[in-house]
């Protein structure tokens, strides 16, 4: 197959999965440009009116069509494991589906194709943080937050480990006054500072 046929047919299978997975709600808190975990409590979206039904069955319909491209683009990387993108976007599909631990291997197969990748990085935190392992995922955070510095959704996890899992005041407000120093005019750091004070109020 060449190259521009494995292209084509990689960017039709997001093409496929996208189609069908807008149809639905999105299953986790999302921060703009890099995969994150629920700070603190889960927003619940109810169905509105008699069309629970209706909803469910749209619902159902489109997992299963994601479901479908995640298996093609998982034989697509089972015959290629060394396309580090083909890698990468399976994990992507299966963070997008909760499927965190398949996530979390994928992301750790596409660092070792290249390694030292601060989002992909991240994205593997995420997903360990989803999975309760919390040690790992601060761990992944502080080695991104080492390697670039600058890269504040890594530092916003981090937070969200201290604040939400550890339930450390302290080291939860310093990190995110480093945070607020990178991110001054950051709405999503400033509804996170929201929500840290509303969890530590008085504390």
């Amino acid at each position: 197959m060449s190259r521009d046929n494995v292209l084509f047919t990689v960017i039709g299978l997001l093409a496929g999965f996208l189609s069908g997975y807008l149809l639905h709600e999105s299953m986790s808190e999302r921060q703009p440009a890099r995969r994150i975990a629920a700070a603190g409590s889960a927003a619940v979206a109810a169905t509105p009116g008699g069309g629970a039904a209706s909803g469910a069955a749209a619902s159902n319909s489109a997992a299963a069509g994601a479901m479908q491209e995640v298996q093609r683009l998982r034989q697509y990387v089972e015959e290629n494991p060394q396309d580090a993108d083909a890698v990468q976007m399976l994990a992507n599909l299966n963070y997008d589906i909760q499927n965190w631990s398949r996530a979390a291997e994928l992301y750790g197969r596409y660092l070792e194709l290249r390694p030292e990748d601060p989002d992909t990085m991240t994205d593997l935190g995420a997903s360990l943080r989803n999975m309760g392992q919390i040690d790992q995922a601060l761990e992944q955070f502080r080695k991104v937050r080492e390697l670039d510095p600058g890269h504040w959704q890594a530092r916003y996890n981090e937070i969200l480990v201290l604040a939400f899992d550890r339930n450390d005041p302290a080291a939860a407000r310093g990190a995110l006054a480093e945070l607020k120093s990178l991110q001054p005019q950051n709405p999503d750091v400033e509804r996170l500072e929201a929500e840290v004070e509303k969890r530590f109020a008085g504390a």
